[in-house]
């Protein structure tokens, strides 16, 4: 239930103000210093940059301890344009804002560290570290915002400036195409924002997102007109994660630099579910809205999930498993589990900003298991065994909780899910001998689960009970993630069977939905590229020897 929040008091606004500018003002530097200066100084930009990162935490984590202590709050600031109830600088501190305040300033600050010795030698230091500062700064004003002009200026201001990142390397044609991709994709979904809220506007009377969401659950119904706004917030949303079909960009961005991959991973393209969390009731109570998140989030997970099985590659697999996390992230948005989808989105940051960072251990890990004895070919009997025992284990997980499934049905879904993903740690220790194996496998299963679960209680008692679902898109859920499992299962099975070599094709390729959206792109607006280097004519031994005469 949206209510109404107190003022804040001026040092808490004080507080929540210095994080963005902190940001900016250690992009300062890079903006004096030229290419060729040094970078390895102790007065370089980066160290600007790291002092900026370290201090912008320690705001944020002192935010949050004071929201504890506090409460929650908003701070209506100076009119930036029309009435009283017009633009203000409108700054929140809730729970929602404070954890995603605290993670972004996290992975950025780690970031920072890791990319100054990533690009040790590389040109242009000076124009990335700008475009880092400037995209964290944006960043930290959408998640602090709580007006939705604010809140899409500053969504707009982090897709420019992660463009300038993902185009870092300017010579490299594949780089420069994914960001053109993502660039129009982007600028359709902020079209689909900037509609929305001028809907919003003029239906409610206000951008501010607490009076908005108040004066939303006072009307009896919602209006064609405003329902169609909240279709747009879920367009702009699908299209800023990354969801199919566009999803073609976040596979290919992996010609950046890798630190800008883990920013864009573990952090920007998180921020359709957060302000599809922070909107809430504007969404929530839009069927069509709700199914739209549902069935393409949903989709997209399982293909994503699907086509991350034929990669190699370990960032590529790691796109494509982002791509599929963001339509979970989607699809739980659109049952109303508000609270899952935000631990979701700070467990998914972690630890995809861990594995990017981390991604060249996977030549190291990948010898030492050639080194080790393959195990064998996990059998049909054995995957759906542990199903079973995966359901088991986090039905007694939720009893152990008191969570019943009649409280909210929309769980029911990502239980089953839950406990299908639990199947690879069970198979595992399945597959060798000895008690003590299946034991500690079963042991790790049901820890997980509980810690799922009494997380779930944690974000519940802090954002709300879940809006309630629609039966037809829980049992959705459940039938697309069982033809995931059953298709999985085959195919591990059976890896040179008849399905496995039908299926590879299609999986590998994306089911061919990127070269259909390229080629769209191409048409509308084509990308520019660098132009090709010209190679040398070569000198015949004639020209060679008639030179050496004159």
């Amino acid at each position: 239930m949206e209510t109404m929040l107190a003022e804040l008091p001026t040092l808490r606004v004080a507080l929540l103000c210095a994080v963005p500018l902190l940001f900016v003002f250690a992009a300062v530097p890079a903006l004096t210093t030229s290419a060729s200066d040094s970078r390895d100084s102790p007065d370089s930009p980066w160290r600007w940059s790291r002092v900026g990162a370290v201090l912008a935490l320690s705001a944020s984590l002192a935010s949050l301890a004071w929201l504890i202590a506090g409460g929650p709050g908003v701070w209506r600031g100076p009119v930036l344009a029309g009435t009283d109830a017009g633009v203000h600088f409108s700054l929140r501190s809730d729970v929602l804002a404070n954890v995603m305040l605290v993670l972004v300033c996290f992975i950025g600050w780690v970031i920072v560290g890791y990319s100054h010795s990533y690009l040790g030698g590389q040109r242009g230091q000076p124009r990335y570290i700008r475009s880092l500062m400037l995209t964290l700064a944006a960043v930290t004003v959408l998640v602090l915002s709580n007006n939705l002009l604010l809140l899409v200026l500053a969504w707009i201001g982090t897709s420019l400036a992660l463009h300038a990142l993902l185009t870092f390397f300017d010579q490299r044609p594949q780089a420069l195409i994914a960001a053109h991709k993502k660039f129009l994709a982007s600028r359709v979904a902020d079209v689909c924002m900037l509609s929305a809220i001028a809907i919003v506007w003029s239906q409610l009377g206000t951008f501010e997102i607490d009076q908005a969401i108040a004066a939303a659950r006072a009307l009896p119904e919602y209006s064609g007109t405003l329902q169609a706004a909240a279709v747009l917030f879920v367009i702009g949303a699908l299209f800023k994660c990354a969801q199919l079909p566009v999803h073609g960009w976040l596979i290919q961005v992996m010609e950046a630099p890798t630190p800008v991959s883990a920013l864009l991973h573990a952090g920007v393209v998180n921020l359709g579910g957060f302000v599809l969390i922070r909107l809430g009731t504007l969404v929530a109570d839009v069927p069509l809205a709700q199914a739209l998140l549902v069935v393409v989030g949903g989709i997209t997970a399982v293909v994503a999930a699907a086509t991350m099985m034929t990669r190699i590659s370990i960032k590529v697999a790691l796109a494509w498993s982002t791509c599929a996390q963001m339509g979970f992230m989607l699809m739980q948005c659109g049952l109303g589990l508000y609270d899952l989808a935000l631990l979701h989105i700070v467990a998914h940051s972690l630890y995809k900003a861990h594995a990017f960072l981390t991604a060249g251990t996977a030549v190291e890990q990948n010898r030492l298991q050639q080194m080790t004895t393959p195990l064998p070919t996990l059998s049909g009997f054995a995957w759906f065994t542990s199903a079973i025992v995966g359901v088991g284990i986090v039905a007694a997980a939720a009893l152990a909780w008191g969570i019943h499934p009649a409280e909210a049905p929309a769980l029911w879904a990502v239980s089953a899910v839950l406990a299908l993903a639990l199947v690879p740690l069970l198979t595992g220790p399945l597959l060798r001998a000895g008690g003590v194996w299946v034991l500690a496998g079963v042991a790790g299963a049901f820890a997980v689960a509980l810690a799922y679960f009494g997380l779930h209680l944690l974000f519940r008692h802090w954002l709300g009970a879940p809006a309630p679902a629609n039966m037809g898109l829980v049992a959705w859920v459940i039938g697309c993630f069982a033809l995931l499992f059953i298709v999985q299962g085959a195919v591990r099975a059976r890896p040179h069977g008849a399905l496995s070599r039908k299926l590879y094709p299609w999986l590998f390729a994306g089911l061919y939905l990127d070269e259909v959206f390229t080629r769209l792109t191409f048409r509308v607006w084509p990308a520019r590229l660098p132009p090709k280097p010209v190679t040398a004519q070569p000198i015949l031994h004639e020209q060679v020897r008639t030179s050496g005469a004159l």
